[in-house]
């Protein structure tokens, strides 16, 4: 399989995005906010999207879906590292995440189960981990 490409997304450019989140059922209301990065990410075509949140050495990892024609191949787990590539990059040390549905996902990816009220301040600040996700959410953290 040829390379996996991590494109920036732009303002004007999060309209597929959004579209993708909205299909599958995941948060894409706060896609407009300040201290976000989305990607594209590619490789023969789309793989999907994710994100990006916060400042400083952890982050949020955000808005992964992958396209409806790519699923079940073992992209997701491709998108996600090439994120995670993107953010140690950025100097993150540690990306933190919440979700309703994809927790067995993320855990075979190494991120842990971690306690809500133990979330770094930055973390826990944020829309999604404060108003957006539910608290039955499993929240996730992974050492980068």
């Amino acid at each position: 399989m040829t390379a996996i490409a991590v494109v920036p997304l732009r303002g004007d450019e999060l309209g597929e995005m959004v579209h993708h989140l909205s299909a599958a059922g995941l948060i894409h209301t706060d896609v407009e906010g300040p201290n976000r990065w989305f990607f594209r990410v590619e490789n023969l075509g789309l793989i999907g999207f994710a994100g990006l949140e916060g400042q400083g050495a952890d982050r949020l990892l955000r808005s992964v879906v992958v396209a409806p024609d790519r699923r079940g191949q073992g992209l997701g787990c491709r998108l996600v590292e090439a994120v995670e590539d993107t953010a140690r990059s950025q100097g993150v040390q540690r990306l933190h995440l919440l979700t309703t549905t994809a927790a067995p996902f993320f855990r075979a990816l190494g991120y842990g189960d971690a306690d809500r009220s133990a979330a770094p301040t930055t973390i826990a600040n944020s829309r999604e981990f404060a108003n957006l996700c539910p608290a039955s959410a499993a929240y996730l953290v992974k050492d980068l």
